[in-house]
């Protein structure tokens, strides 16, 4: 399978960000999240299309269609919102704990906070 790369994404996208506290910080924080390269998951390359489905949805919202990148991109999440201390609205934690009581079970989040 052939991917096209134009894309580097924010695992969890700026409007989620704004969302879940990020609208508190600083304008030095903000642009700090924006260009996170401290941590592997914060950005990452994705298809055009990948980009376009994902837009701007959380984790209750959106996941990758295929079922075993599933797990990785909700450790993925996890590492994110926590590396930056952002919070997590209802359904997100909904989503969250279906997975963490599910196929993610045996799922390790780990995570450097954010300098």
């Amino acid at each position: 399978m052939q991917h096209n790369w134009r894309h580097i994404d924010r695992m969890v996208p700026l409007a989620e960000a704004w969302d879940s506290g990020a609208s508190a910080w600083t304008a030095a924080r903000r642009e700090a999240y924006a260009n996170d390269q401290g941590a592997a998951t914060s950005l990452v390359a994705v298809t055009a299309r990948t980009n376009r489905q994902k837009s701007d949805q959380d984790l209750a919202e959106w996941l990758p269609p295929a079922p075993e990148a599933q797990c990785r991109y909700v450790g993925e999440w996890v590492s994110t919102k926590l590396r930056w201390q952002l919070a997590a609205d209802t359904a997100e934690l909904e989503a969250l704990k279906m997975f963490a009581e599910g196929p993610c079970e045996d799922s390790i989040v780990s995570y450097t906070p954010a300098p």
